[in-house]
């Protein structure tokens, strides 16, 4: 009996490693394709901020985006990094000052904090253990709140957010379009955060903000300067 349960065991592998190529490729294939299904009125929005010049390019590319399609909207910043949040809530803010529908703009705007997969300065060794850490934080982010859009533009803290959205997809435990948009300081090469979500095929779709880079990376498209 024992042997029996191996064979299968032996067997039942292939099938599944193959399944989940076939899976990839088809998740690969679909992305940045208009979806099957039309989207409903409304699209949970997942924002993701960083420190430096990455949260200001993020506010800025918000002003022009539809505030009452793209709702509700969680903004996800760095564990440490308090002064993104705050710039999210000032702009969320603005928005009732605008449009003056107080309760439901403060409804449509959540904010959270994820750990960090390395702090600046951190040594490599004990960076292994805060990565699978944010990893997992990130995997639970995605799970409970379920975006069917990821907008990010940079910071570290995207990667492992994206590749949740990523993995969720291959489990067809939910579909999440990805745009990333690089900042407008990279002129002639992609950041390492960048260069892992064109390389892997993570982002449904991916812009740049020069032509020269987007001439170095055919799959960018360029989106002309946004700053």
């Amino acid at each position: 009996m024992g042997l029996d349960a191996f064979a299968a065991v032996c067997c039942a592998i292939p099938v599944l490693l193959s399944l989940l190529v076939v899976r990839v490729a088809y998740v690969l294939c679909r992305s940045g394709l208009p979806p099957s299904k039309p989207h409903a009125a409304e699209l949970r929005c997942l924002i993701v901020l960083g420190s430096g010049g990455h949260t200001a390019e993020m506010m800025n590319i918000l002003t022009e985006l539809q505030k009452d399609r793209f709702t509700p909207r969680y903004y996800v910043a760095a564990l440490t990094d308090n002064m993104s949040l705050q710039k999210a809530q000032v702009y969320e803010k603005s928005l009732i000052q605008v449009e003056g529908d107080r309760e439901k703009i403060i409804e449509d705007a959540k904010f959270m904090q994820i750990y960090r997969s390395r702090e600046v300065g951190q040594s490599y060794i004990t960076s292994i253990g805060t990565t699978v850490l944010a990893v997992l934080h990130a995997m639970w982010l995605i799970i409970r709140i379920r975006p069917q859009v990821i907008f990010c533009n940079g910071p570290g803290t995207c990667i492992p957010l994206c590749a949740s959205a990523f993995i969720l997809k291959v489990l067809g435990l939910g579909w999440s379009s990805i745009f990333y948009i690089e900042g407008i300081a990279r002129v002639k090469k992609l950041s390492l955060s960048s260069l892992l979500l064109y390389k892997l095929r993570l982002a449904d779709q991916f812009f740049v903000q020069w032509p020269q880079l987007q001439q170095k990376y055919p799959r960018a498209q360029c989106a002309g300067r946004l700053m």
